[in-house]
């Protein structure tokens, strides 16, 4: 079955996109240098972006860029301390939608809107 590889995020705003989620998640964006058979990353503002080191079952690679039409994401990232994380979402820009909420079996999650009106979700794990 296949797995998820790679996830997306579009921005209104991709500079303000990227202060948020370094800030918020500690992730690195950089920009993608353009050449002339880059397929218009110039234009699309495109940035990779690496979440932390690979680890068994999680995705670590994405990318942001600028919105072109009003496509949507929905993924959830893992994190060992979902009120740290959750703490820190006003003061960036966001709104939680889905305060903590407890899996049975499975862990805690919240739904959150980032500054571009993304909405996400964060996952902390049930400790084993």
């Amino acid at each position: 079955m296949p797995n998820l590889s790679h996830f997306m995020i579009p921005a209104d705003d991709v500079d303000r996109a990227r202060r948020f989620y370094s800030a918020l998640l500690g992730w690195k964006i950089e920009p993608v240098q353009s050449s002339p058979d880059s397929m218009g990353i110039a234009a699309m503002q495109y940035h990779d972006i690496t979440t932390g080191p690979p680890a068994a079952g999680t995705l670590n690679t994405g990318g942001l860029y600028k919105r072109r039409m009003t496509e949507p994401i929905l993924d959830f990232m893992q994190v060992d301390d979902i009120d740290a994380v959750l703490a820190k979402v006003a003061g960036l820009g966001g709104t939680i939608l889905i305060p903590k909420t407890a899996i049975p079996g499975v862990g805690h999650n919240a739904m959150i809107l980032d500054t571009e009106g993304n909405l996400f979700g964060l996952l902390m794990p049930e400790k084993k």
